[in-house]
């Protein structure tokens, strides 16, 4: 089942020692050492790599292959975003970030996915300008060929192993770098190929090379750019899973329908928000516990969840504000005190109900009330005066309490 999240905050603690107890199940502990270690261990590989292949690319004249060690500098770049946003995302939730850290690792992307359109083209435009005088271009040789090959095979084993703690700790920032780790590889097979080519007789095939791995650079940079504004300016979840999300919703017991769900990624965990709708008259507690169900069962159901905010409404208000404004307890209050004051001695409570723009009042009095007919009648007048002369009260009923346990 594809990535998510979930649940509530006005029951945060509730919540969040929910998501505790969940990651413990699933995860390992120190997901933040996991993510470093993958993190330095990219580095120190890229480190080697770069120094290897730009010196070597200087020594055996391949373009290509100084390209390609530009890009493993890159590489080497976004090790060290990693390594700092991971340091600052893991950190807890505080006063000033209630939602916690994530989204440094989101920049962190935004920012490494900027410098590789910037270094791609710089490649680009350098080995452009070479072309334009063939006669000066580097030619190749064996050992181009072999530093490549042995470049290949580190940077796929690179790939698998940093794809692994991905998966492990849910990181969407080490994913799109171990694929940015495979990419090396990939500019690799390229460079191969070039230099082999050249080798073989056709002197531009290096130049045409370099220009291919500049490319993919920009490409690479182009989509961890454009995934990491989504997140930022909170686009989202895929259709897919917010169409399982209201399947998941739908057959909780007492949810009568959904008129607002909204979601959206942060970090590796995504946020919903979801507005349901459950029977008007039952209790507010009972209500809380529907809404308490849907946040157990989306936190359960979805690996990634981390917030639900569960909203529980009787009806779809969406087009309450085009209407009149209901009375509030005090309105209802106040009308009571001035029609009714010889009812006031007897009433126990009363409810209301906000139903369709209007409001429905339950006054409850003892039941030893009930057979004074003439007191009685009395108020039923007064109440049917009342809900004529106030337009936002649709019903008011009387009700007699009777003690069971007596």
């Amino acid at each position: 089942m594809g990535k998510l999240h979930l649940h509530g905050k006005h029951q945060h603690s509730h919540k969040h020692s929910h998501k505790i107890e969940k990651e413990a199940e699933k995860l390992p502990p120190n997901m933040a050492k996991l993510k470093q270690r993958a993190s330095y261990v990219g580095a120190c590989v890229n480190i080697m790599q770069t120094l290897i292949k730009i010196t070597f690319g200087i020594l055996g004249q391949s373009a290509a292959l100084v390209a390609d060690g530009i890009h493993s500098l890159s590489d080497l770049m976004s090790d060290a975003l990693v390594i700092t946003a991971v340091r600052l995302g893991s950190r807890e939730a505080d006063k000033e970030h209630p939602y916690g850290h994530r989204r440094f690792e989101t920049i962190a992307g935004v920012i490494l996915g900027g410098s590789l359109i910037v270094i791609g083209a710089g490649i680009g435009w350098s080995v452009y300008e070479r072309m334009s005088n063939p006669e000066n271009l580097p030619v190749p040789n064996e050992l181009s060929l072999a530093i490549t090959a042995v470049s290949i095979l580190l940077n796929e084993w690179l790939y698998h192993y940093t794809k692994r703690i991905a998966k492990i700790t849910r990181s969407k920032l080490l994913l799109a770098n171990a694929w940015h780790q495979r990419s090396d590889a990939f500019s690799s097979i390229v460079v191969l190929i070039g230099i082999g080519a050249v080798m073989l007789g056709y002197p531009l095939a290096d130049a045409i090379a370099a220009i291919l791995v500049a490319i993919l650079v920009i490409k690479i940079g182009l989509n961890l750019t454009i995934e990491g504004i989504k997140e930022l300016v909170d686009t989202a979840l895929p259709e897919n899973l917010v169409a399982e999300i209201r399947t998941v919703i739908y057959d909780i017991d007492g949810v009568e329908d959904i008129h607002l769900l909204r979601t959206r990624y942060m970090g590796e965990d995504a946020l919903i928000d979801a507005h349901i709708i459950v029977d008007p008259r039952i209790s507010v507690s009972e209500g809380h516990r529907i809404g308490d169900m849907v946040r157990d069962e989306l936190i359960a159901r979805f690996d990634d969840v981390m917030e639900v905010l569960v909203h529980v409404d009787p009806e779809n208000d969406e087009a309450l504000a085009n209407h009149i404004k209901p009375l509030t307890r005090a309105n209802v209050q106040e009308l009571l005190t001035e029609n009714l004051p010889e009812l006031l001695p007897y009433l126990e409570d009363f409810r209301i109900h906000y139903l369709e723009y209007k409001i429905e009042i339950e006054l409850i009095i003892p039941f030893a009330l009930s057979n004074q007919s003439e007191l009685i009648e009395n108020i039923n007048e007064k109440l049917a005066n009342i809900k004529h002369n106030v337009p936002q009260i649709e019903t008011i009923l009387l009700f007699f309490k009777h003690d069971c346990s007596n």
